[in-house]
């Protein structure tokens, strides 16, 4: 991806930040497309954090290059980058009303002749807020709250929109709308925008594309699809979805070679073909399906998503796999 990433719209070239002898992150190249939604998906610790803070230009890297619209950002300061950032905790003053926070976006920024109260109406109407700039902040729920911190990271017009976290202050119930809201709403804009989430469910929903990262390296860029099903890596695969894993006895019982480390998802596994043997332990009920917990003969417990009527718990079972993704036992 490196080769190429010059000729997209927002490109980092070979990053890499040294904290210690053991802790880097890079070298990271990633290319993103001119009104693409990237996720940078992740464990806690994995450099999502750090990457968006070295886009916003907020960290200097040790080495590498990030580039936008095929200018060189790298040795400018955050203002002059024309980048936009919605911080996890959206870092609203609470001392100044909606108007006056959206203006604080504004500070710095060339004057195009329009007066800032025209700047933050334009904002807030974006964002489904018109009307609300003398609300206080403290009036306003939390998914308000956020779009307030949108409005205020997209008045001065930005080339690029950062986001840490974007949901992750909301209540769980509201996540799911909030995060089709925001889709669209971004989508509206026609921004090209990078958002950090531990969530897969939040990545995949948000995102065109995911940028797995792992203990500061990337694992696999791309579509949600692709990455559930073509892991490049092992730990994608175990990361994105739910996952059997299996080695030794128990993979070659599925039908892998000697060495090979074998993934199957729950829904690959099936009841009734030759493979392994087991007794059904537990089962859940979800409706048109149900997860079945089987303990193998070889010591695995494996997860099999099977029609609610497909066994019952104490049932003696065999299990084979529709579908396995195999992988040497470096992971890759």
């Amino acid at each position: 991806m490196g080769a190429d990433a010059g000729a997209s719209f927002l490109s980092l070239e070979d990053l890499r930040v040294r904290f210690s002898d053991t802790v880097t992150i890079g070298p990271v190249s990633l290319a993103i497309e001119r009104g693409e939604i990237l996720a940078l998906l992740g464990p806690s610790g994995s450099g999502k954090t750090t990457l968006l803070r070295l886009l916003a230009g907020f960290e200097r890297g040790d080495a590498g290059r990030v580039s936008i619209e095929g200018e060189d950002v790298t040795a400018l300061a955050p203002a002059r980058r024309r980048v936009g950032m919605v911080f996890q905790h959206y870092a609203l003053f609470p001392h100044l009303d909606v108007g006056e926070n959206v203006a604080f976006g504004l500070q710095g920024t060339r004057d195009e002749g329009r007066g800032t109260g025209e700047v933050v109406a334009e904002a807030l109407a974006l964002v489904d807020l018109a009307g609300y700039e003398r609300r206080k902040v403290q009036e306003l729920s939390g998914g308000q709250q956020q779009r307030v911190a949108l409005a205020r990271a997209l008045a001065p017009a930005p080339r690029v929109l950062l986001l840490d976290e974007p949901l992750s202050n909301l209540d769980p119930s509201l996540r799911e709308r909030t995060r089709r809201e925001l889709r669209q709403l971004i989508k509206r804009v026609g921004i090209t925008a990078l958002f950090v989430t531990h969530e897969q469910e939040e990545a995949f929903d948000l995102g065109d594309r995911i940028a797995v990262l792992n203990a500061g390296q990337m694992e696999q860029v791309g579509t949600p699809e692709d990455l559930y099903e073509r892991p490049a890596t092992l730990f994608v695969g175990t990361f994105v979805g739910r996952a059997n894993v299996l080695r030794g006895a128990a993979a070659r019982a599925l039908g892998a070679s000697e060495g090979q480390v074998v993934l199957a998802r729950p829904e690959q596994l099936r009841f009734g073909l030759a493979g392994l043997s087991g007794v059904v332990v537990e089962r859940r009920y979800t409706g048109a399906a149900a997860f079945f917990l089987v303990t193998t003969d070889t010591g695995e417990r494996l997860e099999v998503l099977a029609p609610p009527d497909g066994a019952r718990v104490g049932d003696r079972v065999s299990i084979g796999a529709a579908r396995l993704l195999r992988f040497a036992e470096n992971g890759r």
